[in-house]
């Protein structure tokens, strides 16, 4: 498993398919993101077309666990878990139910061969939030990411592009 965060344009998702694609092997790409304006439209057009076209996509806004179980090929980048906790918090998921999902994320990326790499955007670092739905994203996205990365068998942490390796044997993930 491979951990792959930083904050917004940070060159992540961009960091996470050239590690997936360097690998020389079948990509299924679990994307989170639902389409729900125009907006969002353009993001994730841009985003596939960001993808080699021989990569399978999986859209799994909820179900991420389950597209991780049924994912067939050596790599699985799931971009992005920031959304993903997003829309169970929308979903009327609670904390609890959102941390036994991502355990639920992790058991499946651990129990599957190959590897598994997740982004997600790191949310901890400014300032804090003045209403508390945007506090309790930022708690329960923090608390999902720790449990990854702890999991992890890699971690990254992009900054203006440039990957800083926080955890993993130094240029091999």
């Amino acid at each position: 498993m491979i951990f792959v965060t930083g904050g917004a344009r940070s060159g992540k998702s961009a960091f996470a398919e050239a590690l997936a694609a360097k690998s020389g092997l079948e990509v299924t790409y679990i994307a989170t993101a639902v389409a729900f304006d125009g907006e969002m439209q353009a993001r994730i057009a841009r985003h596939r077309g960001d993808r080699p076209p021989s990569w399978l996509t999986l859209e799994a806004p909820v179900n991420a666990a389950e597209a991780v179980a049924h994912a067939r090929t050596p790599v699985v980048l799931l971009d992005c878990l920031s959304v993903w906790v997003n829309n169970l918090m929308f979903g009327a998921y609670t904390d609890q139910q959102i941390l036994a999902a991502a355990e639920r994320l992790i058991a499946e990326a651990q129990a599957r061969e190959g590897t598994t790499i997740f982004v997600t955007n790191e949310v901890g670092s400014g300032i804090v939030p003045d209403n508390a739905l945007a506090r309790r994203y930022r708690d329960v996205l923090g608390w999902v990411n720790q449990r990854v990365a702890r999991a992890s068998d890699a971690a990254y942490l992009l900054a203006s592009g440039l990957p800083l390796q926080l955890k993993g044997e130094r240029g091999h993930p």
